[in-house]
Order: structure tokens, then sequence, then C-alpha cells
């Protein structure tokens, strides 16, 4: 009967987490200065009807081209970092994990930090930032190899990481110090603080495709994400091929976070917060817990987005949104990480 509660409270969950975010998409269409959501519903009761304003040519084009690819873009690199995050906390057994503890993030930072000195466009700085965050994790992963071999994979890839993620970091300083201070530099800046504002629609279906690639296989090894969580010697006695499970998450978490870097920017904290949120509400167990955070990545990140390019009259980058919220919330978790932990 308990076991009943617990799965229909998760499934409930879960309906009210779409519900919420189909309503969050809705309203989201209608922010902005163009023009609001019954402008919105004019405009498509005068398209049913066959009778069109004058501005509905407008209307469609800023929505078709400019709003809905933002939040689709919001809402799949929300569901990506929530989801690598919650992935990388299983499998290293840490709830104070997030997705560039490899050093994903630095590694895609510092790709794009290059590109925009090269004088690279848009398309450039994206492939570069992608290869870059795909490189960084693989060093990582080849330095925990050289160094630890097969003892202590966990911690050596930890440790590995950091060591990495220090190193692209300095990488970018250094190319900040090269950058032009009149053009080149605040680019740089600009862009490792986080934004969607020149998100298109390739860009849109691009990260739909990579969060498909990426966060099926996840998906799909959830029930064995909870039996890592519970150590490697316990997967191991279970039959699981813990090396093999190890990189098959890291790889399609790393597939994750550097695509929304590549696209978006640096965005802290959303997966490190988002599925501790996610862990309140379903508990630890994978099967809910991955779709959960999934969900309220989504919601999360485009509430951000929303704020960002409405609060103000000039637009706040994202990645300081996402942090003003995630830092007070990383001090709750750090008094309560026991008990969420064991939830």
């Amino acid at each position: 009967m308990i076991g009943n509660n617990k799965e229909a409270r998760r499934y409930s969950v879960v309906f009210i987490c779409v519900v919420l975010l189909i309503l969050s998409f809705t309203i989201s269409l209608g922010l902005g200065r163009a023009f609001t959501l019954g402008d919105i519903w004019t405009h498509v009761s005068g398209v049913l009807r066959g009778d069109q304003g004058t501005n509905s040519a407008y209307i469609s084009i800023v929505l078709l081209k400019i709003r809905i690819p933002r939040i689709l873009a919001a809402i799949c690199v929300g569901m990506s970092l929530a989801t690598a995050g919650a992935s990388y906390q299983g499998l290293f057994q840490n709830p104070m994990v997030s997705p560039d503890i490899l050093g994903a993030s630095a590694g895609a930072g510092l790709g794009a930090a290059i590109a925009i000195l090269m004088g690279a466009g848009a398309i450039g700085v994206q492939l570069l930032s992608f290869a870059c965050g795909i490189m960084a994790v693989g060093l990582t992963y080849a330095v925990s190899l050289s160094v630890g071999g097969k003892q202590k994979t966990v911690l050596m890839l930890v440790l590995s990481g950091m060591v990495t993620g220090s190193l692209m970091t300095a990488c970018v300083s250094i190319t900040k110090y090269l950058a032009d201070t009149d053009d080149k530099l605040p680019a740089i800046t600009f862009w490792l603080m986080g934004s969607l504002a020149s998100v298109t629609q390739n860009d849109s279906m691009l990260l739909f495709l990579l969060f498909l690639a990426g966060g099926i296989p996840l998906f799909c090894l959830r029930w064995k994400l909870n039996v890592l969580s519970c150590g490697e010697e316990e997967a191991q006695s279970m039959g699981i091929n813990t090396r093999r499970m190890q990189v098959a998450v890291i790889a399609c978490s790393t597939m994750l976070s550097a695509a929304s870097v590549s696209i978006a920017g640096m965005i802290g904290w959303v997966g490190l917060a988002v599925p501790h949120i996610a862990r309140m509400l379903v508990g630890s167990n994978y099967k809910s817990l991955l779709p959960v955070s999934a969900l309220i990545g989504g919601i999360f990140l485009l509430i951000a987005d929303d704020m960002a390019r409405c609060l103000t009259t000039a637009e706040i980058p994202l990645g300081i949104l996402t942090s003003l919220c995630g830092a007070p919330f990383f001090l709750y978790l750090l008094l309560r990480t026991n008990k969420l932990w064991s939830a």
C-alpha cells in the first residue's frame, strides 16, 4: 500500500511538472515589449477566421523566428543541464556534484573564447566550444586512467576534473588578457556570462536533437544509476560493468553539458540545484528522479530567461540570474545534505 502511494505521488509530480512546463511555455510567448499574450490570441483568432490584421505578419515573424526558438532553447538547455547533473550525482555518489565536475563547461568556455578571439562567426564559436568541451572531458578521463588505473576510478576522475577545469580556466584568462579591450574582450566576457539572446531556429533544433542523443541513453540506464549510486562494489556484485557504465554516463552527460554551453554560454547551478529539488519531491529513485529533474530544469531556466529579458530594458546575462538563485539554495543544501540524499 505504501509503495502504491509513493508511485502515485511520483506520477502526480510528473503530471504537475508537465502542466507547469506547458503553462510556462504559454506565458513566455506573451512576455516581451513587442506584443502580449492577448495580441497573440487576437492574431491566432484572426488567422483561424481568415481575417488577419495589419500586425499579423510582424507577430508571426517574431514568434517563429525569435520567441519560440528562444523558449525551446531555454527548455532544452535547462533539461540538459539538470539531466547531466542528476546523472553525475548518481555516478559519483555525491549530491554536491554538478555537470562541470569533469571540466566540460570550462573547456567549452575556452573554445568559445578562442573562437571569438580569432574572429569566428556564431557557428564557429559554437562548434569550437562544443569540441573543446568534449576534449576537456576526454583529457580528464585519460588522466584519471593514467594516474589511477583501475583503482579508485571515481576519486581519480574528480581530482583529474579539478585539474583540467583549473587549466582550462587559466587558459580562458590568458585568452581574455590577449583580447582587444575594445571589441573582443567585451564579447568574450558577455558570452561567458551566458545568454540566449542570439539563439536561432537552427540552434534550438540542434539543442533538441543533442538532448535526445544524450538524454535517451541516460533514461534507459536509470535503473543502473540506482545501483551505481550505492557504490561500485555493489554494482559489480549485481553484474554491472561499472567501467562501461561510467563511460556511457560521462559521454552522454558531457554531450548534454557541452551542447548547452556552446549555445547558451556558461550557466551555473542548474545541474546542481535542480536535481535536489526533484529529489525532495520524488526521492532518490532514478526511475522518476531523472524525468522530474529534466522537467524542473526546463521550467527553471525558462523562467530565468523570461526574467533576464523582461526585468530591465537591457537584457541581464542569464548566468547571473541562475547564480543569484542557486547560491542561496546551495547554502540551504549544505544544511540539509544528509537528509536530502537519504530521502
